[in-house]
């Protein structure tokens, strides 16, 4: 078995198409799906369902993709440590926290690393831990909960969450603030609204569209004016000067922020000064 064939399998795996996973490898789909045969001719089992709806694995592709997926994030260590590396930071945040600390963060470190070649994507968390899982990044900061178990989360703290919006305040009635209430995100697979939705669930409230912005800066002067409510951290309400914001209740108020690597990943020199600044801005 060769490398190449085991990125086509898990790429069609994760992406559920062979279109896609060929566009991503840049390779022909004809080509992709004579990689697929010659695995499940070699293995003598079909290791892929063909759906309407995409490809699924069967329960012997499932074992394949379990430890194709190992093989190769070990594939990808062992090329990081025998090739000649340049002093380079790799990193990922989302928008929420690059907003803040991370920015600072690297600002510093290439006051103490000035040939260092930064490389920083911003994204939500499941394209973080994608972008991981690819090796096209080292580390990143998300935030929710340990979900993939290809991934090493360390837990860098926990943030308390408070509702921003025009005329809210640490008074305000939180019934009254929810219902009927635009809700304003940075996007639709963002955890903030997994995380309110689930508060209107639990509080058997309803809330009127939820409005996607995309850009961070945005969503606050959005909400602010008066245009909805949004859920944030109150480190972050503080950095962008809002006046007044409303506490969430414990059982939902707080959401914590994790590190995540792959798991062999050795942390280099600068990604560990790098955390240590991040962590004390």
């Amino acid at each position: 078995m060769d490398i190449q064939n085991m990125q086509a399998f898990v790429s069609v795996a994760e992406l559920r198409s062979l279109t896609e996973a060929a566009q991503k490898l840049n390779h022909l789909q004809s080509n992709m799906t004579a990689k697929i045969k010659k695995l499940e001719t070699y293995y003598g089992t079909a290791l892929f369902y063909r759906k309407p709806r995409g490809m699924e694995l069967t329960p012997a592709g499932e074992i394949l993709y379990a430890q194709y997926k190992q093989i190769l994030l070990l594939w990808q260590d062992t090329e990081m440590k025998m090739r000649p590396q340049e002093e380079k930071l790799r990193v990922g945040t989302m928008q929420s926290i690059v907003a803040g600390e991370t920015t600072r963060a690297l600002t510093k470190v290439y006051e103490m690393y000035p040939q260092v070649s930064v490389t920083l994507k911003t994204g939500t968390t499941t394209e973080m831990e994608q972008f991981i899982l690819d090796g096209e990044l080292d580390i990143a900061f998300v935030t929710g909960y340990p979900t993939n178990p290809y991934i090493h989360y360390q837990k860098i703290c926990r943030e308390e969450l408070v509702l921003v919006g025009k005329g809210i305040h640490e008074g305000s009635d939180l019934q009254q603030v929810l219902q009927g209430a635009s809700i304003i995100i940075l996007s639709d697979s963002c955890l903030y609204l997994t995380h309110l939705e689930k508060m209107y669930q639990d509080m058997q409230l309803t809330h009127s569209e939820v409005v996607e912005v995309g850009i961070f800066d945005t969503m606050v002067e959005f909400a602010l004016m008066g245009m909805g409510i949004t859920l944030m951290s109150k480190k972050l309400a503080r950095q962008f000067k809002v006046a007044s914001y409303l506490p969430v209740p414990p059982v939902f108020g707080y959401m914590d922020t994790y590190l995540i690597s792959r798991p062999n990943h050795k942390m280099t020199a600068i990604e560990h000064k790098f955390i240590e600044i991040n962590n004390t801005i």
